[in-house]
């Protein structure tokens, strides 16, 4: 052998030195952390100030114990649920990380015999063994032999780098990865044999150096912004009812007559009044909106599982429905992710898509000419070894059932590909006769062609060659790579040759791609395809994708786009489609110059190279088949590294804001309804229209329930014909407020109507008389309750028809039936607890009437406000 490699204790003396070849990787926050970090949430810093204050009364005896506790039940359950979800997610991806690493093995040389160890054993001073399939466990310089090594989870490139020994006198930078003498940690070996010293190891590497940069913080997500927002808001509102509802109270008894005769009176007044004013607080909170939002992103993580995406942090998947610009790779997810072969053309320019469409003779020749002389092997379906090319070749024949017709046993010589002749030949025995086959660039084998097989196999004179030129001119348009296939009788390979056909070869547009993408661009979400292939490949492919479609579009190259500054890519963004030859830091750019112009921003990626850029956007797609690093940073992992599954991600993340948006309506409106009624109720001569019990019980049914009912809502694809939420809108648009300002008025006029206007106040008749208020408060809660889960109904869809896809969630018709046998439940046996006494039927069937109505009310409303849309 001609390396001795280290010795163990040299193995242990290197490792003590240079340390070991692991990655930094810190650590996800733990579970307690997680907990106590959801205590920062704005609108759980309310529901706690609300909590204190419950806790405070409660001691003071004016509080029943329940009251407290429903709200610290409620705070719980939102935070918890959301911390369990996310570690969950983070336990999958570690699993999967862990097992990918588990595979990781490397080929040493240890006290002069070759040994495989686990990767994380290799030291400084190691000689590795480098084959074909081999990714690189270390960086290090090449010593002996040469190898092709595909850079793309390095530098994005698809074009593969030689790897060779350092001849005398000749250096080389190391910070170049194009350089020939020097091999990196995580780039695959594609071809070759050699052997190389291990320089540096761990974080020191350039795939570790990328790998830490990438642990770093990120911005607030749309969602955080506008619920934030939203917090503020709704702070401002419940503050200032109560202190309206104090104010009101306090006058009252001042004007009313009933002025507190001492001190002890004045305070009772005053704790009563604040109760009231505390409840108020509490139910212009929506809990149930944290505990949706945690329901939500669990829920839809694990629907989204099935569809080949895992949501590694759970934020990115609310933040993926809110995109408006994407930023994706082209290889694998816009197009296969591997050569394939698309077309054969005889000299004739007759075409053929796949070998049973031709004559036996000439479909005999193309196996040879393309599968003997070939440097890759098919073995029980799998391709080993050769180039990209290669590999495609042997892939199509292997699709094709037909790599048994090979007859490599009759091959006299093999002559790999050649850089200075630009073919590869192989001769065999074949039929008695000594025949040569040549594959390689048109352009060298075409010249030295006399005859040509035509489409019957028949053998022809090759006169007019220009029919033939403008094909390939076509094709390589079209981001073809070609290749010519010739045969010779005889050994020589440079004359009188026969032209088979010629081969175009590319990576095809995913047949899925096309449409999902017309989806995306439909959904108002700019896509933005940046790949390190030239521009004319780029564009090519961007047009079959659909990316490139009218004359405003625009494709710059990586130098290009260095030559601009900020303010000038910021005007070009938005007609920006196309981005080729890029670098990583192009893509950290790119989102920048994006996040500056306020656009929330997603990113896909696979290599260690992307990682930066993925940390940075909002939302980072990795690919599946990517590296850990790409995956680590990351927020959502797209398992078949398809652009459909993108799609997808973005269809449930603007399920689950639409979801939340539902909510808002449906809750905003029942709070808006309890401030106002428990606010005018007083100035009417009413002290409490529902007593601070009642209150609470509706906020407890209400919030929690409509959690579930709203968090199962399905996707629906109309989703992706609306335009993206600006980062900065408000999650309570013109139209919620309308709807839900109405749906509050109605509910508040019904229920002061019950109590002061005669009409509505007459039908309901106490079975005795001395009960006439407790009654008509009893009805009063009744339908305040039943006209709420009506307009469920109406807060769940925005079309006229309030039941359209009500059956795609039978959990809100589960929970809406609950909400009214609880009502029934409440008005019927509540007594004194609640302050109510049980209904007749006649009085039920009222209350059903008076709150059916808000559905055809809502009704009339989203016809004149659609109108003409």
């Amino acid at each position: 052998m001609k390396f001795n490699g280290l010795t163990k204790q040299e193995v242990e003396k290197s490792r003590q030195q240079y340390g070991a070849n692991t990655l930094t990787q810190i650590p996800p926050d733990p579970l307690w952390k997680k907990l106590l970090n959801g205590f920062k949430d704005k609108m759980i810093i309310i529901l706690l100030v609300a909590l204190v204050i419950q806790v405070a009364l409660f001691i003071a005896g004016e509080a029943h114990w329940y009251e407290p506790v429903g709200i610290l039940v409620a705070i719980m359950i939102a935070n918890g649920v959301a911390a369990v979800s996310e570690s969950k997610q983070e336990g999958k991806a570690s699993a999967l990380k862990a097992e990918e690493e588990a595979k990781e093995m490397a080929k040493v040389i240890r006290d002069g015999k070759l040994v495989e160890i686990h990767v994380s054993e290799v030291v400084v001073g190691d000689i590795i063994f480098l084959q074909a399939g081999d990714k690189i466990p270390a960086d290090g310089e090449m010593v002996d032999g040469l190898v092709k090594v595909d850079q793309a989870a390095l530098n994005g490139e698809t074009e593969e780098a030689e790897k060779r020994p350092c001849q005398q006198g000749e250096t080389y930078d190391i910070k170049d990865l194009l350089n020939k003498n020097y091999a990196y940690r995580g780039t695959v070996v594609c071809g070759g044999e050699g052997y190389m010293e291990v320089k540096v190891v761990g974080d020191k590497t350039l795939f570790g150096e990328l790998a830490l940069e990438v642990q770093e913080s990120t911005r607030k997500t749309p969602l955080q912004v506008k619920l934030g927002n939203l917090a503020d808001q709704i702070t401002k509102f419940g503050y200032t009812g109560a202190i309206c509802i104090v104010a009101g109270i306090m006058l009252k008894s001042i004007f009313g007559g009933a002025v507190p005769a001492d001190f002890v009176e004045w305070i009772k007044l005053i704790i009563t009044a604040v109760t009231v004013a505390v409840t108020i607080i509490v139910c212009a909170v929506p809990e149930g909106l944290p505990m949706l939002t945690s329901i939500l992103l669990s829920f839809q993580s694990l629907k989204m599982a099935k569809d080949n995406v895992l949501v590694r942090k759970i934020n990115g998947l609310e933040t993926a429905g809110s995109l408006s610009i994407l930023f994706s790779d082209k290889t694998g997810t816009i197009t296969e992710g591997r050569l394939s072969v698309v077309e054969m053309a005889t000299g004739n320019v007759k075409t053929f898509s796949a070998l049973s469409e031709m004559p036996a003779s000439l479909s005999m020749d193309v196996i040879t000419g393309v599968g003997v002389n070939n440097s890759a092997i098919a073995s029980n379906g799998t391709i080993i070894g050769g180039n990209s090319t290669d590999r495609a070749l042997m892939s199509f024949l292997v699709d094709a059932k037909v790599t048994d017709k090979m007859a490599k046993e009759d091959v006299k010589n093999f002559n790999a590909f050649d850089s200075n002749k630009k073919y590869s030949s192989v001769t065999l025995n074949r039929d008695g006769k000594v025949v040569t086959y040549i594959k390689g660039a048109p352009e060298k084998i075409i010249d030295k062609c006399t005859h040509y097989i035509d489409e019957r196999g028949n053998v022809k004179e090759l006169t007019e060659k220009n029919y033939l030129s403008s094909y390939i001119v076509g094709q390589a348009g079209r981001s073809m790579r070609l290749l010519a296939v010739a045969k010779a009788d005889g050994e020589k390979d440079d004359e009188n040759l026969t032209l088979v056909c010629v081969i175009s070869i590319r990576d095809n547009v995913r047949k899925e791609a096309a449409d999902a993408i017309r989806e995306v661009q439909n959904a108002g979400i700019q896509v933005v395809m940046v790949t390190g292939d030239r521009k004319e490949t780029a564009v090519a492919i961007a047009k079959e994708a659909g990316l490139l479609s009218t004359p405003q579009d625009v494709a710059l190259t990586s130098q290009e786009m260095a030559e601009k500054t900020d303010e000038e890519l910021k005007e070009i963004l938005p007609h920006l489609r196309v981005v080729s030859r890029a670098l990583p830091s192009d893509k950290s750019r790119l989102v920048r110059i994006a996040q500056e112009l306020n656009l929330v921003v997603g990113m896909t990626g696979d290599g260690v190279n992307d990682s930066p850029a993925l940390k940075k956007a909002d939302v980072g797609f990795a690919m599946g088949s990517g590296t850990e690093v790409a995956k680590e940073a990351g927020d959502i992992t797209i398992l078949d590294d398809n652009f459909i599954s993108i799609r997808k991600a973005i269809l449930y993340g603007r399920t689950m804001f639409k979801s939340i948006r539902k909510f808002l309506i449906f809750q905003l409106t029942v709070n808006v309804a309890a401030v106002l009624t428990c606010f005018l109720g007083p100035l009417f001569g009413a002290n409490e229209v529902l007593t601070v019990i009642q209150l609470l019980m509706i906020n407890l049914v209400m919030d929690t329930l409509a959690a579930i009912a709203f968090g199962s809502e399905p996707a629906l694809d109309e989703y992706m014909k609306d335009k993206p939420v600006p980062r900065s809108a408000s999650i309570v648009s013109k139209e919620m407020l309308v709807q839900i300002l109405m749906g509050a008025a109605y509910i508040t006029l019904i229920c002061l109507g019950i109590l002061f206007i005669p009409f509505l106040k007459n039908l309901f008749v106490a079975p005795d008389p001395n009960l006439s208020d407790v009654y008509h408060k009893s009805a009063v809660f009744a339908t305040f309750m039943m006209t709420i889960a009506f307009n469920g109904f109406n807060a769940r869809t925005t079309h006229l028809n309030p039941l359209k896809d009500l059956f795609k969630n039978k959990s809100f018709i589960v929970v809406m039936l609950a909400v009214f046998l609880l009502q029934f439940v409440f008005v019927t046996f509540g007594g004194d607890v609640l302050s109510v006494t049980s209904l007749s039927v006649e009085s039920w069937l009222i209350c059903a009437g008076l709150s059916f109505l808000i559905i055809p009310i809502d009704m009339i409303r989203k016809a004149i406000m659609h109108r003409g849309k």
